[in-house]
C-alpha cells in the first residue's frame, strides 16, 4: 500500500492518494500523480490534511475492499460534519462495484476505472468547481459483463491510456532508482476466482517502440532497475506489419538497446505458453534477472480444472524444469490459493508436494474468498470452513518457510550485489532480526534493506547515502524471509 508524496504547493487544493493492491496499481497511481503535478497541484502525506482524497483500489481480495470501505466511512464523517471535501474512488473497485458504491455511498464525488485513469484530473477539477453535492461522476469501461478477448489486441498510439504512459514524468518519482513499465494491460484468462478480466478488461499490448523509449527515458532519469508489468506478461505480442514481436523479442531488444540499464525484471508470468525463446533470452542476457514469478495456485489437477487455469500439473512442472535446466540459479516465486471450493485434504497435500518439488524462494499464500462477478462465485458454494482454510494457510506457510530457510542457507558466505532501496524500519539488534548484529556499529550507520537480482531481501548496516545505489555484500546469516549481510570491503 503506497501513499502520496508531498510536493511544493501551487494550488489551494491538497491531494492525498492512497494505493491498494498490485504493482499495476502502483504504476497507475504514479501516472495519476504525474497528471496533477503537471497541472500544479500538490500532495500531502495524510488524508486528514487533504481536501481531495483519492483511493486507488483493488478487488482481487475481500480484505483489500474492506480496507477501502473503512477509509470511506471516515471520509463520510468528514463530509457530514460540513467539511468541503472531494472523494474519489479509482481502480478495480470503481469498475466492479460502481452501482453498489453509488447507492450506498452517494457522498463519493467521482469513480474512475483502471482503463480511464487519464480522466482523473478533469473529474477532480469538476468536483472542486461544483457548489453542491451532485450525482457521482463516473469514467468507466463497464468490463464486468465482458465475455472474451478483443479481435484487435494491439494498442493504438492514440489510445488515451497509452498516451498517459508515454507522457509520464521520469524525474518526479519517490524512488528514481526503480521503475515499473506497463507492456500489456488486461487479461483474457477468466480464471474462476479472479475479477481482473472484468475490472481491467481485455488483454492489450503496447507498441514495442513506445516501451523501449520509456525504459530509455527512465534509465536516463536514474533508474537502475526496471520491472515490466502485465497480468499475463509472457503473452505479449505486437504485429508491426513488417515485424511480429514476441515477448522474447521485446526482452532482448530492451536489453540490447538500453545498455545502461543495470537490471531488467518482469511479472507476472502465466504458466502455459512460456516459450523456450523467452527462457533462452533470460539465460543469455546478463542484465535480465534470473527470476520468475509464476503462480501455480494449486498442485491438484482437479482443482486447477475447476479454477479454469488452462494447464495441468505436468505442464507447470515442465516449465519449471525447462527454466532450471537453463538457469540453475533461477529464483522462483509462486502464488497458491488454499480452501478453493471442494478442495479436499488430498488436494491440499498435492499443493504441499508441489512446494517441495519446485523449491520456491517465496510463495504468496491466499485463503480463498468468493469474489462477486466471478465464475466461482456463481458456480460453487464456498464449502471449505474458514477454520480449515486457516489451518491449511498456516501449514503451507510453515512448509514454505522451511524451504526458504534451506534455500537461504546455501547463500551464506557468498557475495551478491543488492539494490539498496530503503532504510529498514525494523530493529536489527533484537529478535527476530538478531542475525544482523554481525559487526560493531558505527554511529553514522543505519539499518538498510536491499534486494538481490533474484529478489532476495537482504538487511545490512551502512551509510544512508547508499539508498538508491548498488552495493556488494557478503551474506553471513539466513532466515526464512530474509538474509543478514555485511558490506563487502
Amino acid at each position: 500500500m503506497t501513499k502520496g508524496i508531498a510536493q511544493k504547493p501551487a494550488h489551494d487544493s491538497r491531494i492525498f492518494l492512497e494505493t491498494f493492491g498490485c504493482q499495476m496499481n502502483i504504476l497507475d497511481s504514479e501516472l495519476v500523480q504525474g497528471q496533477f503535478h503537471e497541472a500544479g497541484y500538490h500532495f500531502v502525506d495524510r488524508a486528514e490534511d487533504a481536501n481531495v482524497v483519492l483511493l486507488n483500489t483493488c478487488s482481487v481480495r475481500e480484505v483489500s475492499e474492506n480496507k477501502v470501505l473503512s477509509r470511506l466511512g471516515k471520509l463520510k464523517e468528514r463530509k457530514e460534519s460540513g467539511e468541503r471535501l472531494v472523494v474519489g474512488v479509482l481502480g478495480c473497485m470503481a469498475e466492479r462495484s460502481n452501482d453498489e458504491l453509488s447507492k450506498k455511498r452517494p457522498f463519493i464525488d467521482l469513480m474512475v476505472g483502471p482503463s480511464k485513469i487519464h480522466d482523473t484530473l478533469a473529474l477532480v477539477e469538476a468536483a472542486l468547481a461544483k457548489t453542491s453535492q451532485q450525482e457521482t461522476q463516473k469514467s468507466l469501461s463497464y468490463f464486468v459483463k465482458r465475455k472474451g478477448p478483443l479481435k484487435n489486441d494491439s494498442l493504438s498510439t492514440f489510445d488515451d491510456l497509452e498516451t498517459l504512459d508515454r507522457m509520464r514524468a521520469v524525474d518526479d518519482r519517490a524512488s528514481p532508482w526503480q521503475a515499473y513499465v506497463r507492456i500489456t494491460r488486461g487479461c483474457n484468462k477468466f480464471c474462476a476466482f479472479c475479477v481482473v478480466p472484468r475490472t481491467r478488461g481485455p488483454e492489450l499490448h503496447r507498441p514495442p517502440g513506445a516501451i523501449i523509449d520509456e525504459v530509455k527515458r527512465l534509465t536516463d532519469g536514474g533508474a537502475l532497475e526496471v520491472t515490466l508489468l502485465g497480468q499475463t506478461i509472457n503473452h505479449y505480442y505486437f504485429d508491426e506489419h513488417d515485424k511480429k514481436w514476441s515477448f522474447a523479442d521485446l526482452l532482448f531488444n530492451i536489453h540490447e538497446q538500453v545498455p545502461s540499464l543495470k537490471r531488467l525484471r518482469f511479472l507476472t508470468s502465466y504458466p502455459r505458453d512460456f516459450t523456450d525463446d523467452a527462457l533462452d533470452v533470460m539465460r543469455s542476457c546478463e542484465r535480465i534477472s534470473k527470476y520468475l514469478h509464476i503462480p501455480a495456485q494449486s498442485g491438484s489437477d482437479k482443482v486447477l480444472r475447476e479454477m479454469n487455469r488452462g494447464y495441468d500439473l505436468e505442464t507447470y512442472l515442465g516449465l519449471i524444469e525447462r527454466a532450471k535446466a537453463r538457469m540453475p540459479d533461477i529464483s522462483l516465486i509462486g502464488d497458491m490459493i488454499v480452501g478453493f471450493p471442494n478442495e479436499t485434504d488430498e488436494d491440499f497435500q498435492l499443493s504441499i508436494d508441489l512446494l517441495r518439488m519446485v523449491r520456491y524462494k517465496n510463495v504468496f499464500v491466499f485463503k480463498y474468498s468468493p469474489r462477486p462477478d466471478t465464475v466461482a462465485f456463481k458456480r460453487f458454494t464456498d464449502n471449505v470452513p474458514d477454520e480449515v482454510k486457516k489451518l491449511r494457510n498456516n501449514s503451507m506457510l510453515a512448509t514454505q518457510n522451511q524451504i526458504a530457510l534451506e534455500h537461504h542457507q546455501t547463500m551464506v558466505g557468498q557475495r551478491y550485489t543488492v539494490l539498496c532501496d530503503t532504510e529498514s524500519k525494523l530493529s536489527l539488534d533484537t529478535e527476530p532480526l538478531e542475525l544482523i548484529k554481525l559487526r560493531p556499529k558505527n554511529s553514522d550507520d543505519v539499518n538498510l534493506c536491499g534486494r538481490t537480482t533474484g529478489d532476495h531481501i537482504v538487511h545490512f548496516r551502512g551509510k544512508k547515502s547508499l539508498i538508491g545505489t548498488l552495493v556488494t555484500v557478503k551474506i553471513e546469516q539466513a532466515r526464512p524471509l530474509s538474509l543478514g549481510a555485511v558490506i563487502d570491503p
